[in-house]
């Protein structure tokens, strides 16, 4: 009797673990790779124990359907959004299923839904990214020790690290980078002053910039610039017209200008007037001068004489 309560016991709590008995639902699950999943492998709800993996079948050369048998419990806990992944119990324990919740609102799952499922990292692809981290931490370290022996073999570096120098000249060097820096900030804000007072119109350029009427002035001023250049240019074109008239009387022996510069005769004939009318002109002086002392004529230049005297 001992013994066939013991069966009976352990029978129940088999059945109890592997989800026998008690009120039940079924969930699936598709993947690539279900990494040595097998059927009675635990199904994990945000790490709660929820169930257990029924049947693992092969739909196709890269689908694998995964059905779980789900605790009754979690008909108002799992939704239709939530995502299933192979995972392991521990470093090295049984494969199993972790089934995640998402943040969204979405309906409760129910019988035989499939919900989503996401890749996890194998241990292949972790075994491999360490082999590359470690070829390259092997590189690094290659190259490390290169650039110490390299350092420790220098003697110009030693011998600058070892000058008592160079502590006063960095100090000097941070003394003057500071000044610098300061003086650089004020032209800064000097800078950034002149800016501001010229977008407010302060100053002369501002007052370029900001003036409305400046436009209008500097137009009309480049409009009589440009109406005195035509006029320079038609100026320039009498006067060519007049060097060209002038050529082509004395190439042609022809007009005054001719005369005057080759017929000798005309010269000698100018300068006969010209000591003619000054000799006229000495001789009116003259007459001028004996009308003024005339009796007849005397008093009339006296009054002459007395209102330029007045003025």
């Amino acid at each position: 009797m001992a013994g066939l309560v013991f069966l009976i016991l352990l029978l129940y709590l088999i059945g109890k673990n592997s989800n026998l008995f008690g009120n039940t639902y079924v969930l699936k699950a598709r993947f690539e790779n279900v990494q040595g999943l097998i059927a009675g492998n635990n199904v994990r709800f945000s790490g709660i124990q929820a169930g257990t993996v029924k049947k693992v079948k092969i739909l196709n050369d890269t689908v694998i359907e995964v059905t779980m048998i789900i605790e009754t419990k979690m008909l108002s806990i799992i939704r239709k959004n939530a995502l299933a992944s192979i995972g392991s119990d521990g470093l090295v324990g049984n494969k199993l299923v972790n089934i995640v919740p998402q943040k969204q609102h979405a309906a409760l799952a129910v019988e035989g839904d499939i919900i989503a499922s996401k890749k996890a990292i194998s241990t292949d692809d972790i075994l491999q990214t360490l082999h590359k981290t470690n070829n390259d931490v092997a590189e690094i370290a290659a190259g490390l020790k290169t650039t110490v022996h390299r350092i420790n073999n220098s003697t110009a570096l030693w011998n600058l690290l070892s000058d008592e120098a160079l502590p006063h000249s960095l100090r000097v060097s941070v003394a003057n980078i500071r000044v610098a820096t300061g003086k650089a900030g004020h032209m800064v804000n000097s800078l950034d002053a002149i800016i501001t007072d010229v977008k407010n119109g302060k100053g002369s350029v501002g007052s370029l910039l900001k003036d409305t009427s400046f436009a209008k002035n500097l137009n009309e001023a480049i409009m009589k610039i440009q109406s005195v250049g035509d006029e320079a240019d038609a100026l320039a074109v009498e006067v060519n017209k007049l060097v060209v008239g002038i050529r082509n009387d004395v190439n042609t022996g022809k007009g005054p200008v001719n005369a005057l510069l080759n017929d000798s005769m005309m010269v000698i004939k100018l300068n006969t007037s010209l000591d003619n009318i000054q000799k006229g002109t000495d001789g009116f002086n003259q007459n001028m001068e004996a009308l003024k002392h005339n009796f007849l004529l005397r008093g009339y230049f006296r009054k002459l004489e007395k209102q330029k005297s007045k003025q």
